[in-house]
């Protein structure tokens, strides 16, 4: 399956399911700022993170951002000071 790219930014407004998302995100992903994440996920497990995303949010004070990056846009990311892009985890498998 192939791999999407996306921007995940938020803003909860309660400490519990704010740790909630970053550890779900986490799961995903690299923390590049307190609310930012960058995820690199096939669409299925998109998909299911944004389901268990919406049963957890309260919608009337959260806000959640799912911003999707084609791979021409992603390669042009500048970064200045401390910021730096996730680096890809290159794995090894022995079958």
């Amino acid at each position: 399956m192939a791999l999407k790219t996306v921007v995940v930014a938020y803003d909860i407004a309660d400490d519990g399911r704010r740790s909630w998302l970053a550890a779900a995100l986490q799961a995903f992903g690299d923390r590049v700022q307190k609310s930012v994440f960058v995820l690199m996920v096939t669409e299925e497990d998109l998909q299911e993170l944004k389901a268990r995303v919406l049963e957890r949010l309260d919608t009337g004070v959260d806000s959640v951002y799912f911003v999707p990056q084609c791979s021409t846009c992603w390669g042009g990311v500048e970064t200045i000071g401390q910021a730096h892009l996730p680096e890809a985890d290159l794995l090894w498998f022995v079958l």
